[in-house]
């Protein structure tokens, strides 16, 4: 029966066993990003399934590093933001990323110089250069140019982001060394987009003609 002195308002609790959106939303935004990387991270070995036996090695060596090296450069660059409006509490890990960019960075380049010898070889022996500049010139002249210079970029830029760091300390936060505290960001951010750029134009490269 209908109670005089119930509250038309109210409203029943919802059961404990009804989903919540915001839940099963957090899960799902999880799951894809951790997916995503997983497939991200999983791109240079499939150099192992091409029929080149030069690609199987020196494009899945050359692959790994430069995935290292984008993912950790990607990564203080971005932390470089935060550390440029003057964020304290990431100045500790971002000389220690810094110091680690630049290591990953030189491991990257090294082996990316392991496959442009292989990459330089004569048309008679599939060179992937030669090749290039016979039937696309285009990609030699553009793609392949900015790769091989831009990359290099990434090193100098580390050297001395990771050295001003650690030589300021703390100290880099204070008013009077903005100025170098602003550098050092840009410079970092700098090294951010050469690395990416390297990354996307390599991969480019290898999509027309592997080694």
């Amino acid at each position: 029966m209908y109670r005089a002195d119930a509250d038309p308002l109210a409203t029943e609790p919802i059961p404990s066993q009804f989903p919540k959106t915001l839940d099963i939303a957090t899960v799902s935004v999880y799951g894809l990003a951790i997916l995503s990387a997983g497939l991200f991270l999983f791109l240079p070995f499939v150099n192992l399934l091409h029929p080149s036996p030069w690609q199987r090695s020196l494009g899945l060596i050359h692959g790994v590093g430069a995935m290292l090296c984008t993912v950790v450069v990607a990564y203080a660059g971005h932390l470089a933001f935060p550390l440029l409006r003057g964020s304290a509490k990431v100045l500790p890990q971002m000389r220690t990323l810094t110091f680690w960019s630049t290591v990953i960075t030189t491991l990257g380049i090294a082996t990316g110089n392991l496959a442009y010898m292989r990459y330089r070889a004569d048309l008679d022996f599939g060179g992937a250069r030669a090749w290039l500049k016979e039937n696309s010139p285009l990609a030699q002249y553009v793609l392949m140019e900015y790769h091989e210079f831009s990359v290099l970029f990434t090193l100098p830029l580390g050297v001395a982001c990771t050295w001003i760091l650690w030589q300021y300390g703390d100290s880099i936060l204070e008013k009077q060394n903005r100025p170098v505290l602003a550098a050092t960001c840009i410079g970092l951010m700098a090294m951010m987009f050469f690395a990416m750029g390297g990354f996307v134009t390599g991969l480019g490269i290898a999509k027309i003609h592997a080694l």
